[in-house]
């Protein structure tokens, strides 16, 4: 695989986050953003007593991403051009398909931990984690910082009050546009906001990463969403892929490539049963599909596929097994 062609695929993967987001201000709901396809635990659409949720974080106002507060209107924020009729301008996004809920002052109430991007029109993405909460029955910018440039999140969850996320980002000997390094780093609200109070790398990227849970299929493409019957679903056991694609079972070889995102998948077999058409057309949809997987990272708790066939380009999400719908997975 050629540095463009890795370049290409890195770039789909690393602002997918960006993308999702873009698209919750451009239309009502081409890709779903709701409560069941987050990242979220089942008190995502909270009461006003407690955490606030999605719908009020996509139009809440947050520091420390420009030098001015940045307030967001159903989930996106554009800045003005550079130039005067320029179309580069810096965006800025609520990254939809995550929330997470935990009580992070220890005053017995939660607050919400969401994550946002910036674009300034180049290759660089930078990632924010924020935290906010309710005061007096305002919503509160609790404290916000940089997480880093095109930072992939894997898991992430609220321990003792804490924030801690296991992420995919950028290591010493890593081009910008494809990061290898894993590492799980902490965060803490204090005086002064969000501070991250620990950081360990654990390790770097490789085929064995995706291996674990069961994955389920939630998207063919970033904008579009798989149906949630038939299931299709992928496990990685010792070199191969394997799961249903609808209707039959599937298995392929899968082997690392030249890089620690990259994958090359052999031929793929499967079982032979007929189905009824809505079923195949699924089945036949994602091994199309499934065929041309280049690569894989993770998005906002989820993980994904990239793949290029000659139609086009995109990236299939899969949410982890163990997770049931509306618990904390990303996306």
């Amino acid at each position: 695989m050629t540095l463009d062609n890795r370049f290409r695929i890195s770039t789909i993967l690393m602002t997918l986050i960006a993308a999702v987001a873009l698209l919750g201000c451009q239309a009502k709901s081409p890709a779903p953003a709701n409560e069941a396809d987050t990242a979220t635990p089942a008190s995502a659409a909270a009461d006003t007593a407690g955490a606030p949720s999605t719908d009020e974080l996509a139009n809440a106002t947050y520091e420390g991403i420009n030098d001015q507060p940045v307030t967001l209107a159903d989930g996106g924020w554009e800045g003005e051009p550079f130039e005067p009729g320029a179309a580069s301008r810096p965006t800025v996004g609520l990254v939809k398909h995550f929330w997470m809920g935990g009580d992070l002052d220890g005053d017995g109430t939660e607050e919400a931990v969401v994550l946002l991007w910036k674009n300034e029109g180049g290759t660089q993405t930078n990632n924010y984690v924020a935290a906010m909460g309710r005061r007096d029955g305002e919503i509160v910018n609790l404290g916000t910082t940089l997480m880093g440039d095109r930072v992939q999140l894997k898991e992430a969850r609220i321990t003792d009050g804490k924030i801690e996320l296991d992420v995919v980002q950028t290591g010493p000997e890593d081009a910008a546009c494809c990061p290898s390094q894993m590492a799980t780093r902490v965060w803490a609200l204090d005086s002064n906001g969000l501070a991250e109070v620990a950081s360990e790398v654990t390790g770097t990227l490789s085929i064995e990463d995706l291996g674990g849970p069961e994955w389920v299929l939630t998207h063919f493409n970033w904008d579009e969403p798989a149906p949630a019957e038939p299931e299709v679903t992928m496990v990685y056991e010792e070199g191969r892929l394997a799961g249903s694609s609808g209707c039959n079972r599937y298995t392929a070889g899968v082997e690392a490539g030249e890089t620690p995102a990259d994958l090359v998948l052999g031929p793929a077999a499967g079982t032979r049963m007929a189905c009824p058409d809505e079923q195949m057309a699924v089945e036949n949809h994602f091994l199309e599909q499934f065929g041309a997987v280049s690569g894989f990272g993770f998005l906002a708790g989820k993980l994904g596929l990239t793949w290029n066939t000659d139609d086009g380009s995109g990236v299939m999400l899969f949410r982890p097994r163990e997770l049931s719908e509306g618990e904390p997975s990303e996306g």
